[in-house]
């Protein structure tokens, strides 16, 4: 493993604003400045903000090559119009790259973030080389139109039993699931300073109808103008984004390598964040 001794890491690295047409979006960029490693770009999920990056998944991948966690327009301390669909989340992050000088990235989208990287992907695929797809589905896949009465629901369940609604949303509710939740919101709490700003419930609504009117397009089982490596992981117990996702991503992917994981739910990356960082470098490196 490369040392790690002059590496950013996620509970220090700077947020910086990238200034983009529409405003400024923040990022943090890990890794060595000098890496010659194609830079992999991170899409967080529906209501996350820089801050809801797990640093056992960022700081080893962040060891081989530049790590640039991206916000969207108008959620947390970016400024910007705040979107309510993924084509218009992607082509904001899209001009974040660009800004960056970036001519050519990798993606790695969590769930909603993993509908931007599709539609990146889509839109310039001669500017992607690998493709990571975590607890996410195509448009018009199986089941996503109900995600935002699954999340709404968690949500009011959390505020009624005073639980973060991610334990309830994104784990199972075994014993090893709930330790898992337990460990996760306690590595999200390590980045003390200049963390992000709050996401406003005015994000969650405009991204619930985003992921609706994906979930609700048309389903196309034609091939993706994407034909470079592609590693779709999900929760077998996933109850956000139905399990049966990524099958049909393989449809869209055909050259995919898809990996489900037992007893794990819509946080199958950090449940799994081991196995799925090994295989995530496993693809960078094809």
């Amino acid at each position: 493993m490369t040392d790690t001794g002059d590496v950013q890491r996620v509970e220090t690295t700077p947020t910086q604003v990238v200034p983009v047409p529409t405003g400024g979006v923040v990022v943090r960029v890990l890794g060595r400045p000098a890496d010659e490693a194609t830079p992999l770009v991170a899409l967080t999920h529906l209501g996350g903000n820089l801050d809801s990056f797990d640093p056992e998944v960022v700081d080893p991948l962040a060891e081989d090559r530049r790590v640039v966690l991206v916000g969207y327009s108008g959620v947390g301390a970016s400024d910007g119009p705040l979107r309510d669909s993924i084509e218009d989340m992607a082509v904001d992050v899209i001009a974040v790259i660009r800004a960056l000088g970036f001519e050519r990235v990798d993606l790695l989208g969590l769930s909603m973030g993993g509908m931007v990287a599709q539609e990146i992907a889509d839109r310039v695929p001669e500017s992607v080389e690998h493709l990571v797809l975590a607890g996410s589905g195509p448009a018009g896949g199986p089941g996503l139109t109900r995600l935002p009465g699954i999340m709404v629901r968690g949500i009011l369940r959390g505020i009624l039993t005073r639980t973060d609604p991610t334990v309830l949303l994104f784990f199972t509710r075994t014993r090893n699931g709930r330790r898992a939740a337990a460990a996760y919101r306690s590595r999200l709490a390590r980045r003390v300073v200049d963390r992000d700003a709050p996401v406003a419930l005015r994000v969650f609504r405009a991204q619930l109808r985003a992921v609706h009117r994906w979930g609700d397009r048309p389903w196309s089982p034609a091939p993706s103008a994407f034909s470079g490596p592609v590693l779709v992981v999900h929760g077998d117990s996933d109850r956000m984004v139905p399990a049966a996702n990524a099958e049909t991503l393989r449809d869209r992917y055909p050259q995919a390598t898809v990996r489900r994981f037992p007893d794990s739910g819509h946080g199958v990356v950090s449940q799994n964040r081991t196995d799925i960082v090994t295989a995530v470098r496993q693809l960078l490196q094809t």
